[in-house]
């Protein structure tokens, strides 16, 4: 495993528990409006954590944290990622993964071994306009496959979105709404400026927010969509 970093406490990215954060590096996807440039495009010349590192300190933290999130960069170009989450399943932890549902194989095969108990994915945009969002070629039928997988998976999951100006406009966000309802949750996330960005030209201003009334907008759209069984929030929303 590649361990780019590590937050030892968190409130916010695993929904209900008190977790730790573990970050892989590298990823199969140049979205440019990514805030981990980083991880993304350099994750070896990050500070790295050993494994030991990791459980090391996960062991010692089992009567405060209650789950462990693995995000990236994208976990599942880690081929070793079955055994380290079976590792951290075996310490008593819950286990979130953060993925782009790009590798549906390595996904369905933790779901069959019971590695997972959460697993948020982002959704980039709607199919047509997956490659502008991701930045690069994307067989978007692997994309599919990951979202039916999780439809059936029955364990908790959510959808999410980062929205950008850019690349995200209503007719976009209604048939991305379309395509993954009957999702339990979906999230709306507003997109964040950083000087870490993937895109980022100089000091040059590539991307934009939309304001909180805005995403209230969309997200009144994707929920008319959805209809009222499913819930469409937002996340990050100034």
């Amino acid at each position: 495993m590649l361990i780019a970093g590590l937050n030892k406490t968190t409130l916010l990215d695993y929904p209900g528990r008190i977790a730790a954060t573990v970050f892989t590096g590298g990823c199969n996807f140049r979205c440019p409006f990514c805030h981990n440039a980083g991880l993304v495009l350099s994750p070896s010349s990050a500070e790295t954590y050993s494994e030991e590192d990791v459980f090391s300190f996960l062991q010692k933290r089992k009567n405060v944290l209650q789950g462990v999130c693995i995000t990236g960069g994208e976990p599942t170009l880690q081929a070793d990622l079955p055994e380290f989450i079976g590792r951290i399943k075996a310490l008593g932890y819950a286990v979130k993964l953060d993925t782009n549902g790009y590798k549906p194989k390595v996904l369905k095969d933790l779901l069959e071994a019971n590695l997972l108990d959460y697993v948020a994915m982002d959704v980039k945009n709607c199919l047509e306009k997956y490659e502008l969002t991701t930045g690069v070629k994307v067989d978007t039928e692997q994309i599919k496959e990951s979202v039916a997988i999780l439809k059936s998976a029955g364990i908790d999951y959510e959808f999410r979105t980062t929205i950008v100006k850019e690349f995200h406009q209503r007719e976009d966000m209604i048939k991305l709404g379309e395509w993954i309802k009957g999702c339990p949750k979906y999230y709306l996330q507003q997109f964040v400026e950083s000087e870490n960005i993937i895109g980022m030209q100089g000091a040059h201003r590539v991307f934009h927010a939309y304001d909180k009334a805005e995403m209230e907008v969309l997200a009144a759209d994707v929920q008319s969509v959805l209809g009222a069984t499913w819930r469409v929030q937002l996340r990050g929303v100034d």
